[in-house]
């Protein structure tokens, strides 16, 4: 969140919707925004600055926003033409909120005012989610509710992320994140009972206790993806509650994997190779992240973002919940010694595969370096 900017144009909220989503009216969600960007909310046209106005009848990215709090003179107009938002000067902020608030177009008062759509103004990739989608932009009626959070929904889902949590989560993930936002839970809350899964995990794992640890690590996984999709579609994330998730994200792993290890002995099965699979799944995961830090200071771009290849491979590369599939799945068949050998096995294949990424990288042409999705 940015400080609010003090010469910067004051933002205003015109029109209504009867539709709420996750809780919220659109005008309640634009303050949001507003705020998060900086921007001072006023009742009314404040004559002495240029005016962001928006019409609350409609669901905006907020990146959408924050493009046209920088752009002076831009009318937004959704996909059949009409004006739904406006960056006007000062000398004419009174009369092209009025017109914005009475369904005329703003454009039509000076040749500054310059018409966009959503993909003229903003951007369809983003670079922060690793995802190419046009941004959003809808009409917010009591009956278009429902499709209005879908959209919203998807578009606060990473583009490059495991084979899990692409395709098996969402669907779950939706529902329960509207039951989050319905109950006026934060992100953070969220966080705390996915930290406590960790926990239970680590040490149902030790214990040997396999199939109650898998229940908790698999449910703190689905956590891990409701607690981020909320804080985006609520607009409540937060640099605190960013450290919190993404601190327990990349730290629990090798734990969960040296739990995973004494449990084998626990319940009398021993894995071969001992020193070298633990030392291997530990600090294999490490080095894949060092990997991955040393691929982005390079680059100035994440690894699984560079080419259709490197985001399949982030489907199924070894990081948490492709490693969960294969501890769960040899569990099952009472044989988690197994499953650990194959996760070394995995982890050790894609360092070597994430090396030859690095390589790669090095021998490319200068410049030719960037995300496929952005192209």
């Amino acid at each position: 969140m940015t400080g609010e900017v003090q010469n910067g144009p004051r933002a205003l909220t015109v029109g209504r919707s009867d539709g709420r989503i996750w809780g919220m009216s659109s005008a309640e969600r634009l303050s949001r925004i507003y705020r998060r960007l900086g921007l001072i909310e006023t009742p009314a046209v404040d004559l002495s600055h240029a005016v962001v106005a928006v019409d609350a009848g409609w669901v905006f990215d907020e990146s959408l926003i924050k493009a046209l709090a920088d752009r002076e003179g831009a009318v937004l107009v959704d996909d059949a033409g009409r004006a739904v938002a406006v960056h006007a000067p000062a000398d004419l902020a009174y009369a092209a909120t009025e017109a914005l608030n009475g369904g005329t177009d703003p454009s039509g008062l000076d040749p500054r005012l310059t018409r966009l759509t959503a993909l003229e103004l903003g951007s369809a990739y983003n670079s922060a989610l690793r995802k190419r989608e046009p941004p959003v932009l809808e009409r917010l009626t009591p009956e278009t509710v429902r499709a209005v959070e879908k959209r919203l929904f998807q578009g606060s889902y990473k583009g490059v992320t495991d084979f899990v949590t692409k395709y098996v989560w969402p669907a779950p993930a939706r529902v329960v994140t509207r039951w989050c936002a319905l109950a006026k839970m934060t992100p953070n809350q969220v966080t705390f009972i996915g930290f406590v899964m960790v926990l239970a995990a680590t040490w149902l794992f030790w214990q040997g206790h396999f199939g109650w640890g898998l229940v908790c690590a698999w449910i703190m996984t689905f956590l891990d993806t409701v607690d981020g999709k909320l804080a985006r579609v609520t607009l409540t994330s937060s640099k605190w509650g960013n450290v919190f998730d993404h601190g327990i994200d990349l730290v629990h792993p090798p734990f969960w994997w040296w739990a995973w290890f004494v449990g084998v002995y626990a319940v009398g099965q021993e894995i071969p190779y001992a020193a070298l699979s633990l030392a291997i799944v530990v600090g294999g995961y490490v080095a894949q992240r060092v990997e991955e830090g040393i691929f982005l200071a390079l680059f100035k771009l994440e690894m699984h973002a560079w080419r259709p290849f490197d985001s399949f491979f982030r489907l199924i590369t070894a990081r948490r919940n492709p490693n969960l599939i294969l501890l769960t799945a040899c569990a099952l068949v009472g044989r988690p010694d197994l499953g650990f050998t194959l996760v070394a096995i995995w982890t050790a294949v894609c360092f070597v595969v994430h090396a030859i990424q690095i390589l790669q990288g090095l021998v490319a042409p200068k410049g030719s370096i960037q995300s496929w999705l952005a192209k």
